[in-house]
């Protein structure tokens, strides 16, 4: 019974924790115009000593530890600390579900065995755990076809914004504000930040293109700084562009698709054998 009971105890207290902490993140606090601005203008190397930094300075060696990926983290727009936050939720909620469903069950009259519930939260706690992992790559996977397919759109609209006489920089800003979306929206703000920080536009698509992973973007800089800084006419060179990433997403697509026509192939071969089966065994019974 003290057993039993200390279980619950450590269960709830655990599964307690977990809801404080993703409480405490997901409440905004409202943010200082200082830290902020000198965040914006942080020299390199510098560390932060905020005091929300050092709060939080256990979830960032956690996220060290854990060697989250980086890029798809920066298609998501989340950063390692969310990540490692969102493992380590799964992992407790793994990790207390056993244990509350042998409370419950000892309740009722059900006394399991105590290797049961430990080897099942631990379990459970890896595999919820890699299941938050594996749902992070899937989305990022969703999120890198739908970037592609909107590069697509936005090499055209740079292209005709090219041809109606403006400037390499109005192109591209004017071509990112004309279509709604999250893409866009990223490339929006990258702009935004380069005039910001006075940089060159296509050198800031390169550095986001390389942070989450899409070379395409980082072709429309190439592109555009041909056009900046040697003044060549590049809008032929973005149409032909787009229609290269074009076919080369349909290819990947069919692809894909002959992927799971294939796969499926393997059930519909198991089914003649299972009717096969089903046949031959009136005639094997009679011998």
């Amino acid at each position: 019974m003290n057993l039993h009971l200390t279980l619950a105890v450590v269960a709830g207290a655990t599964l307690g924790l977990g809801v404080f902490l993703v409480v405490r993140e997901l409440v905004p606090a409202t943010p200082a115009l200082g830290p902020a601005l000198r965040r914006l203008h942080q020299p390199p190397g510098s560390a932060r000593t905020g005091p929300a930094d050092r709060r939080l300075d256990w979830l960032t060696g956690m996220a060290r530890w854990l060697r989250p990926p980086h890029r798809q983290l920066a298609l998501l727009d989340r950063t390692p600390e969310q990540y490692a936050l969102s493992l380590l939720l799964s992992a407790l909620i793994g990790l207390s579900a056993p244990a509350l469903l042998s409370v419950t069950l000892f309740t009722v009259g059900v006394s399991l065995p105590l290797a049961v519930p430990v080897l099942g939260s631990l379990g459970l706690a890896l595999l919820c755990a890699l299941v938050a992992h594996r749902s992070v790559l899937t989305r990022a996977d969703t999120a890198r076809d739908e970037f592609r397919q909107a590069v697509c759109t936005y090499l055209d609209l740079v292209a005709l914004q090219l041809s109606a006489a403006h400037g390499p920089v109005q192109s591209l800003e004017r071509a990112a504000a004309i279509c709604e979306g999250w893409v866009f929206d990223r490339i929006s703000e990258a702009l935004r930040m380069a005039q910001m920080q006075m940089h060159s536009p296509w050198d800031e698509l390169r550095d986001l293109a390389d942070r989450i992973g899409i070379p395409e973007l980082g072709d429309v800089g190439a592109i555009m700084r041909s056009s900046g800084s040697e003044g060549a006419q590049v809008h032929e060179t973005l149409r032909s562009r787009a229609d290269s990433l074009r076919d080369q997403i349909r290819t990947d697509n069919l692809a894909r698709a002959e992927g799971v026509t294939s796969r499926l192939d393997i059930p519909g071969a198991l089914l003649v054998f299972v009717l096969l089966g089903f046949a031959i065994y009136p005639f094997l019974a009679r011998l």
